[in-house]
């Protein structure tokens, strides 16, 4: 049984703060207000939704704030997420809560650690007061932030967080439960998918990226009783990528050493494409060998509902946009969140800081599914979705 060894983050006050009354789980700033005349709105976690109606009540502070509001994404590459609704959201939010076209700045890095530092810094010389970040990695983002403290722009972790890093809140989804997802996801799949003797190859995000540390937190946990009685058999662990062409090379010469794997623990959907097509090219069946997923993409979609994915972890992105939004519109006008906006905290396991945190419930979404998630919230189209060949899945589990 091959685990690997990974540092551990440890989410604290996620369960206390995920019931109703939050006053008790909150979150501190040393800003001084700017301004103390007119309402400060109060938002909550939950606040947020399709309509982004509370966006338009953060109107109120954001003649409070003179600077820019400024968002990095890290590539294109990891997830189609990034450009088709990362961005627009974010966009959206800044618009919905007044800011004017002045005051946005929405960039990508590319994949360019030596791009994503100097766009941080270029937003700061133009007047960026808050800087909502998602890091390539801990590295940089580290050194963004530092940059910024030393400026006096607040930064806001975005998806990812900067371990070693000085940020004032960070803003996800609850990564760990999305690996609980993937696991559970795999151990349904095997199961009713009638897979014998399950020989499991376990796959990872980039090892330099704490989500992917945590997703595997999460999946390992679920994993780890069915190694350990010997039900399943653990196969292969290659080190990890984000890159779907380097996965493919991975998953090649692991299978190509053993022929025997049936099962895939894949930690996201774009990394998963490739491997399920060069599976078909081998005469793979639907419905015989699991594999997982995560980002709800279009392919990883059409792959969950032909019978050749388990299922993809779902995760309503206008949530995190919104929330990121909003914490970044109380920070500019130099006021304090409010209590019931940061429901929780996650450790910093390189300094030892817990770092007030908006943690949002992802979706497991499996083709009976599809419809009532990612359908209705106009996540994927069904025109889209339901293209050429999958037009006969779509009718199957009533997609429309």
């Amino acid at each position: 049984m091959v685990f690997l060894s990974r540092r551990r983050l440890a989410l604290t006050s996620v369960a206390a703060c995920a019931a109703l009354a939050l006053a008790a789980c909150g979150s501190s700033s040393s800003s001084t207000p700017k301004s103390t005349s007119g309402a400060v709105p109060k938002l909550s976690f939950s606040s947020f939704n399709l309509s982004f109606s509370a966006m338009k009540e953060l109107k109120a502070i954001a003649g409070r704030g003179k600077g820019n509001v400024a968002a990095i994404l890290p590539d294109t590459v990891s997830s189609t997420r990034y450009v088709e609704f990362d961005a627009p959201y974010l966009k959206k939010s800044m618009e919905d809560a007044g800011l004017k076209p002045s005051q946005i700045v929405i960039q990508n890095a590319l994949g360019s650690d030596a791009t994503e530092y100097s766009d941080a810094q270029a937003d700061i010389t133009k007047g960026a007061d808050v800087l909502i970040m998602d890091p390539l990695d801990s590295g940089v983002g580290a050194k963004i932030e530092s940059y910024a403290k030393s400026h006096g722009v607040d930064v806001i972790d975005y998806d990812r967080l900067t371990l070693g890093g000085s940020r004032k809140y960070y803003v996800s989804f609850n990564n760990v439960y999305v690996g609980t997802l993937l696991g559970k996801g795999l151990v349904s799949c095997i199961a009713s998918w009638h897979v014998a003797k399950p020989q499991v190859m376990v796959m990872h995000g980039a090892p330099t990226d704490n989500n992917a540390t945590l997703f595997a937190d999460g999946y390992d946990a679920v994993l780890a009783p069915y190694f350990s009685s010997k039900k399943w058999t653990d196969v292969s662990n290659p080190a990890g990528t984000w890159t779907p062409d380097v996965a493919l090379s991975e998953f090649e010469a692991a299978y190509t050493a053993h022929p025997n794997i049936n099962a895939v623990l894949m930690p996201n959907d774009e990394n998963g494409a490739p491997i399920i097509h060069y599976l078909q090219t081998k005469g793979i069946k639907p419905d015989t060998f699991p594999v997982t997923g995560q980002d709800a993409t279009l392919t990883g979609l059409q792959n969950v509902i032909s019978g050749y994915q388990c299922g993809t972890v779902y995760k309503p992105i206008y949530l995190e946009a919104q929330a990121a939004v909003a914490l970044a519109m109380y920070l500019r006008a130099g006021l304090t969140p409010p209590s019931a906006l940061v429901n929780g905290t996650v450790k910093d396991i390189t300094t030892g800081a817990e770092v007030p945190s908006i943690l949002l419930t992802p979706e497991w979404v499996t083709p009976g599914s599809v419809q009532s998630t990612v359908i209705k919230d106009g996540f994927v189209p069904a025109s889209q979705l339901c293209a050429g060949s999958f037009a006969s899945d779509c009718t199957k589990y009533g997609i429309s």
